[in-house]
């Protein structure tokens, strides 16, 4: 009897600014596609400066933004989240955990990493 394979679906995803070894990390992925332009209209784009949250939302509001940080820092979680992130999570953590966090944004949850609590 032929197995029935199902298509993943692939989630093309921005890095804000590009990283090279995170991209290859990321792209390891089999349902992630590490994209280099916003006008490859991602689901998903994960920056670095609040800033670029909303950039990125006033030229495609459908994004879900998540802000990499090294660190927790006061105010940091509500500031992201009041500028229409969908997350906030540690920038050097498992990749498999920035990937599940990826993936979760994809559909609407919002995800803030536990160590940023």
């Amino acid at each position: 009897m032929p197995v029935e394979h199902r298509r993943t679906r692939t989630l093309r995803v921005l890095l804000e600014p590009h990283n090279p070894a995170l991209a290859i990390q990321l792209g390891l992925q089999p349902d992630i596609d590490v994209v280099r332009d916003p006008a490859a209209r991602p689901e998903v784009a994960l920056v670095e400066e609040l800033a670029a949250v909303t950039a990125l939302l006033e030229d495609d509001p459908e994004c879900r933004v998540v802000v990499l940080t090294g660190s927790a820092r006061p105010g940091l979680r509500e500031a992201v989240l009041a500028a229409g992130a969908a997350g906030l999570v540690v920038r050097d953590g498992p990749v498999e955990d920035l990937a599940d966090a990826i993936r979760r944004a994809s559909t609407g949850e919002t995800v803030v990493d536990p160590a940023l609590g």
